[in-house]
């Protein structure tokens, strides 16, 4: 139960990481204000955090019309929780929505959300799947693909498991604040040449 709990929700937190990170670049490219781009980071949480779920489903050999209505029962309310959350710690954390995608604070303060996201909609998923409600609708089609009964198109799907999920997560976030920090180090650095390059020269004192 611990474990099918802690996939379902890694399923989850991937696709909000993806969508979330999205949203703001998409926001920040065309100028979005902080509401809109929220806005968009969220729908594109929930089409991330679908996709994910309903891949493996595919790779069962069920139809796309019966995979996504399984998945939307099983993980709208997962979804739904962790983007509240996630959301709302980022309107906490003064500066976060403000920062940058250069600005380490942006991925730090995100990275946090996202593990408090992460703590809170485990428990939830955890009781759903007691209940036989969330992933437990979608859990027995998660291994019922093997890539031998598998015909066309569905065989290329790839099975990715929780700790691949949870690696991509790590790197993910982790890339973003190294790249963050690299950035602000060398506009510093840049900004210091410059500080010292356009210092007046007095040629009277050197004549």
């Amino acid at each position: 139960m611990n474990r099918a709990a802690a996939s379902a929700t890694l399923h989850c937190l991937t696709g909000c990481a993806i969508g979330e990170v999205l949203g703001f670049i998409i926001g920040a490219a065309v100028g979005l204000s902080a509401g809109w781009t929220i806005a968009l980071a969220i729908a594109l949480a929930f089409l991330f955090g679908y996709t994910l779920s309903i891949l493996p489903l595919l790779r069962a050999g069920l139809a796309v019309g019966a995979a996504l209505g399984l998945v939307l029962a099983a993980d709208t309310l997962s979804i739904a929780t962790m983007e509240i959350v996630d959301n709302l710690v980022m309107l906490v954390i003064p500066g976060a929505m403000e920062a940058g995608l250069d600005n380490p604070l942006f991925w730090a303060s995100m990275t946090f959300a996202l593990g408090v996201a992460y703590v809170v909609a485990y428990p939830v998923n955890r009781l759903l799947l007691k209940r036989g409600k969330g992933h437990a609708i979608v859990q027995r089609y998660h291994h019922g693909g093997e890539a031998g009964d598998v015909q066309g198109w569905r065989r290329r799907i790839p099975q990715v498991s929780s700790a691949a999920l949870a690696g991509f997560i790590l790197a993910f976030m982790l890339g973003g604040f190294t790249a963050a920090v690299g950035a602000q180090l060398s506009e510093e650095k840049s900004e210091g040449g410059h500080a010292s390059g356009d210092a007046p020269i007095n040629r009277d004192l050197v004549s």
